[in-house]
């Protein structure tokens, strides 16, 4: 039998009694909820298990050595300098522009 017909099959036979099950699955779902929010805490979703998460990950990670620091700082303040400069000339060349125009 394939999940449809089987699907089908227990939503007929559930029909014939849904107030007598209706306070059950009510207080079910009360019951499930305390149970979600008590794993919720001894899963790590608090603080402590936050804390400890990112030490964790803190501790994975591969941190550079000086002269990697040094040196890939030196290429962004570089390119960073290039890109202003650069947007600067070409600024003053379309100003100069619009000047000649207007």
């Amino acid at each position: 039998m394939d999940e449809e017909t089987a699907a089908k099959q227990s939503g007929q036979k559930k029909g014939a009694g849904v107030k007598a099950s209706d306070s059950k699955s009510s207080s079910a779902k009360a019951l499930s909820a305390k149970a979600s929010s008590a794993k919720a805490s001894d899963n790590g979703f608090g603080v402590a298990g936050f804390l400890q998460g990112t030490k964790e990950e803190l501790a994975k990670v591969v941190w550079p050595s000086r002269q990697q620091l040094i040196s890939e700082s030196a290429a962004v303040i570089l390119m960073v300098s290039l890109s202003a400069t650069l947007i600067y000339l070409i600024d003053k060349l379309f100003g100069w522009a619009s000047r000649q125009v207007f």
